[in-house]
């Protein structure tokens, strides 16, 4: 082929992956409402456990793990059946609005509600009945929220962009959860603190179904996307052969970059509105206006570095956004005993800096999953993502973060005590997290060089050879 119809086709190429007006709103809708449920999991619902509960961080740690053990499963099988049906849209929509459904329901646990159903009167009894109520719901949930999400989505995703369009898609993708987490610690924190944790529940599912709704009338597959005839059984267990893994080494590896990535991010995230809320002493407003301030502005960042990403590369940007990332977590371990005027201030700045890292991985990572996927076979590869992304760092993440909290033993900061209700008039002091967790996440992330320096090493020749 000459240089010219090389240009040509470039050129072509180009033309065929604009994307849509309708492709834009359904990236946004599901994107954002999708990460704004699973930032309410992965936050709210460990403080609502917190709170309500049982003040442990035990019980925050066996509800992550059961539930990236059961989205990874759920993944894994619904990605592979999308696959076989050659159909994303009714997984994405009617998943919606079941899991939507299923977030409402929360409305209705508390200590209370499980003493009185059971006629239960030991309090650990009560408590320990509550939190496996919640696991099993939040397991439920997780299944039909991965299977719209994680496997229908993302392979949605997958199937309608290519490599010339998906830095700027993963840019605007990963700002969605920042967004969401703004939603969600702000607003969502108000409607908490005025309303209670059903408000939140029943709003959130609501307005979950509502997309799924949406996706029934909007959402349409890519023509590209058809029924497969082969075995399903097969084609769940197609990421697993060895001459699968072998075909695609690249992707594998950096799977492995964005799993170590993962847990870093596991080992505090968990824990991080509690850590603010009874470590640093933050109020609603305080947490809310740190957290506001450093998601705008890192969401902008965002915006702006995944275009750049598609223009100068995504590789020489990996080492600069993973050092932005290990330094943010370092300086949020220092500043942890400042005056609390002071330590307001300086949250908020290296907040910026390691959210932005910390995003920014996300971006790359995740956009040269999507150009190492091989093509028709994105829903197949889904539950390999997950096993990565959230499998392995929500098991391993969260239980080294509960043994750092263990051993740090911290009940009663010096700024603050905290004390929670665990039923009508009975007070339990709380164990809280502590900023150690950040040392250790970037101790891991230190890890990420190894994948690093080979997937950088690879894709040069790559491109030297193109």
């Amino acid at each position: 082929m000459s240089k010219n119809e090389n240009i040509d086709n470039s050129i072509q190429t180009t033309a065929e992956t604009s994307i849509s007006r309708r492709m834009w709103a359904i990236l946004i809708v599901f994107g954002l409402f999708g990460q704004i449920a699973w930032a309410v999991e992965n936050m709210y619902f460990n403080l609502f456990v917190y709170d309500t509960i049982s003040p442990t961080t035990s019980a925050i740690n066996i509800m992550v793990t059961a539930s990236g053990i059961v989205a990874t499963i759920a993944t894994l099988f619904a990605g592979a059946l999308s696959d076989k049906l050659g159909n994303r849209r009714k997984f994405i929509s009617f998943g919606y609005i079941i899991w939507g459904m299923i977030v409402a329901c929360f409305a209705f646990i508390s200590n209370d509600n499980t003493a009185k159903i059971f006629g239960l009167t030991d309090l650990n009894i009560i408590v320990a009945a509550t939190i496996a109520i919640v696991v099993v719901m939040d397991c439920i949930m997780t299944f039909f929220g991965s299977t719209a999400n994680d496997a229908a989505f993302n392979a949605w995703v997958t199937d309608n962009t290519d490599k010339t369009n998906r830095g700027r898609v993963e840019g605007v993708l990963s700002t969605l959860p920042l967004i969401s987490l703004l939603i969600v610690a702000g607003g969502f924190g108000f409607i908490v603190d005025s309303l209670g944790y059903p408000y939140l529940f029943g709003i959130l599912g609501a307005i979950i179904s509502v997309c799924g709704v949406f996706g029934i009338f909007f959402v349409k597959d890519a023509p590209k996307l058809e029924r497969e005839e082969g075995s399903y059984f097969k084609n769940i267990f197609y990421g697993f052969r060895p001459s699968i893994i072998k075909q695609n080494k690249m992707l594998y590896v950096i799977l492995s970059a964005m799993c170590i990535y993962s847990i870093a991010c596991n080992v505090f995230m968990p824990f991080f509105i509690v850590y603010m809320e009874q470590y640093l002493g933050f109020t609603t407003l305080e947490y809310s206006a740190v957290l506001g301030g450093v998601i705008l502005s890192a969401a902008v960042c965002t915006i702006f570095l995944g275009k750049l990403s598609d223009k100068v590369g995504k590789i020489k940007m990996l080492y600069i956004v993973a050092a932005v990332f290990i330094v943010g977590l370092f300086v949020l371990f220092l500043i942890s005993d400042l005056p609390k005027n002071a330590l307001l201030a300086f949250t908020a700045i290296v907040g910026f800096v390691m959210i932005l890292g910390y995003i920014m991985l996300m971006v790359l990572l995740n956009a040269l999953v999507r150009d190492h996927t091989p093509e028709r076979e994105a829903g197949k590869l889904q539950g390999i993502r997950m096993i990565f992304y959230v499998l392995i760092p929500m098991v391993v993440g969260p239980n080294i973060g509960e043994a750092i909290n263990k051993a740090a033993a911290v009940s009663n900061p010096a700024r603050f005590t905290y004390q929670a209700e665990l039923t009508e008039g009975v007070f339990q002091t709380a164990n809280v997290p502590t900023p150690t967790l950040f040392l250790v996440a970037a101790c891991i992330a230190v890890l990420m060089i190894v994948p690093l320096i080979y997937i950088t090493k690879n894709l040069n020749k790559q491109e030297k050879v193109l």
